[in-house]
């Protein structure tokens, strides 16, 4: 199968009086043809060439795909790679993040994805990654997100950004699918707290699968990181497809 040629584009999502910075990626079809929409969270990292990458192979799997910059508020701009130091100033920014601005923003990026012509209406998902991951989840809540995807989002069970209560308790708010998917080596998320987000996402009825990777850890998925594991990620990859056919 021959991937689709894409257009990229670095562009603004107008929340109020805040533009947003985000990447946005297109298949180039001569048809007047519409695509589902995907909104791609950030790790703790920004809108980085891992992000980037993510948003560019959706394009090339028949998607318009955007990035917003989560933290547009506090660093714009910013973007970093995987060292000490990147970690250390990415979690800065992740603890001063709220979680209200955080879904307005997210909800501003939808309202932009429906001005464009070539948005399906109605078929828009969302994925999220670290940091993205937990956000994702509180995405999820937002009515016209139809699937979402967590990669290892940690912390669900016990905090939100900004405080309060948990995002879990938050699991009945949501309306589309959710599929969540977690490495089982990630010492930032106990086996415990998988079992409880799965626990309240039946609960509340919500469609879902979980994945456990064994031998996977927290950043499986990126391939610009050591812990990359190219087989877990594979397969997940294979269930986020699945998940996105809307």
């Amino acid at each position: 199968m021959i991937e689709p040629s894409i257009r990229t584009t670095n562009t603004h999502v107008a929340n109020g009086d805040l533009q947003i910075a985000a990447y946005l990626a297109e298949p180039t079809i001569a048809t007047a043809q519409t695509f589902p929409a995907i909104i791609v969270l950030q790790e703790i990292f920004g809108v980085n060439a891992h992000i980037r990458d993510i948003v560019d192979r959706f394009a090339q799997a028949g998607y318009v795909a955007i990035a917003p910059a989560l933290y547009q508020r506090l660093a714009p701009g910013y973007e970093s790679g995987y060292g000490p130091e990147d970690i250390q100033q990415g979690r800065s920014y992740k603890d001063q993040t709220q979680a209200h601005e955080l879904l307005a923003d997210i909800q501003s990026t939808i309202a932009y994805l429906q001005t464009l012509p070539s948005v399906k209406s109605g078929a828009i998902g969302c994925i999220g990654f670290c940091f993205g991951g937990h956000v994702a989840y509180l995405a999820a809540t937002l009515p016209d997100v139809k699937a979402t995807a967590s990669f290892y989002g940690a912390g669900i069970p016990t905090f939100t950004p900004g405080g309060g209560e948990p995002t879990i308790a938050r699991t009945g708010e949501i309306k589309g699918k959710l599929y969540a998917f977690f490495g089982l080596e990630d010492a930032s998320i106990p086996p415990a707290h998988i079992d409880q987000i799965e626990a309240e996402l039946q609960k509340h009825q919500v469609i879902h699968q979980i994945f456990r990777y064994a031998g996977a850890d927290h950043g499986f998925f990126c391939d610009r990181r050591s812990v990359y594991n190219p087989a877990a990620a594979a397969d997940a990859w294979t269930h986020v497809q699945a998940l996105f056919d809307l």
